[in-house]
């Protein structure tokens, strides 16, 4: 797996949950609610991501 790609990732993931909580008030309520399941959904498959490369590390 390309490490590049994967920390772009998950930088990227952690970045929108950021602004998704910083910007609560001004997101209408119905695309905050999308808006939150899908940055839940890439904020968990980036924890995956860190715990596959921790595992990976010795291969």
């Amino acid at each position: 797996m390309d490490s590049t790609i994967s920390i772009v990732f998950i930088i990227v993931a952690f970045c929108l949950g950021v602004v998704l909580i910083m910007k609560k008030d001004t997101i209408p309520p119905p695309l905050k609610k999308w808006m939150a399941i899908s940055s839940i959904v890439m904020i968990l498959f980036a924890f995956f991501i860190i715990v596959y490369s921790l595992f990976s590390l010795g291969t």
